[in-house]
């Protein structure tokens, strides 16, 4: 069989982590604080925003902007949203 259409075997070794448990790993090794539940529910809303106006690329990016920004999660989201409707009209 070709290698494309190889199914694929599941990994053992790799464990399981959730999104929230992978984020607290993630600020821990980079020393940043992990982002709090209001702040998770706004940066998923930004990047579906940033994915349905445009290309998915455009979803991880637009969070990495809002973070560099030092705009607290709700001001990048209403930021995504004028984006988006701008967009949207234009």
């Amino acid at each position: 069989m070709p290698r494309c259409f190889r199914p694929r075997q599941p990994v053992a070794s790799v464990p399981q982590v959730t999104a929230k448990g992978f984020l607290a790993a993630f600020a821990a090794e980079i020393g940043s604080p992990a982002p709090t539940s209001a702040e998770f529910d706004a940066l998923l809303e930004v990047a579906s925003t940033a994915a349905h106006t445009s290309e998915r690329l455009a979803a991880p990016l637009a969070c990495w902007m809002g973070g560099v920004s030092g705009m607290p999660a709700t001001e990048v989201l209403a930021a995504a949203q004028r984006v988006a409707a701008r967009a949207e009209a234009g």
